[in-house]
């Protein structure tokens, strides 16, 4: 199974709404559409995050599935969801893998690129 054959596009927004969104903490929202781009159904089991906020602290988030599930994806397919974030800045960096399974039991990593958190307006 080859990695690049499953894409993940990431789609990011801060929250000032948000109760967690203070003067000391910064709430943000991504949403992710992962798409199966091969020819084989494939699971996702399990998810790693590391948050870095501007400051340069690092958190590391990983677990099974994703908003609690470990969904199925067919060719052709994808799912999608959105999940959150808080950090202590206005800008911070997100990157990390999904760990995939094909029918054939065949473990592989999908890497998620760096993308950025980000209060608008704040980057000029």
């Amino acid at each position: 199974m080859k990695e690049s054959l499953i894409k993940v596009d990431v789609t990011t927004r801060h929250l000032p709404d948000h109760p967690a969104n203070t003067d000391e903490k910064y709430a943000f929202a991504y949403q992710i559409v992962i798409t199966n781009e091969s020819d084989l159904p494939v699971q996702l089991i399990s998810r790693y995050w590391l948050i870095t906020d501007g400051s340069g602290k690092k958190s590391e988030v990983q677990g099974e599935g994703v908003i609690g599930k470990q969904p199925n994806i067919a060719p052709g397919g994808n799912f999608e969801y959105t999940s959150g974030a808080v950090i202590d800045t206005p800008v911070g960096t997100m990157e990390g893998y999904y760990q995939m399974q094909t029918e054939d039991g065949d473990m592989f990593k999908v890497p998620i690129d760096v993308f950025t958190l980000a209060v608008p307006n704040i980057i000029n």
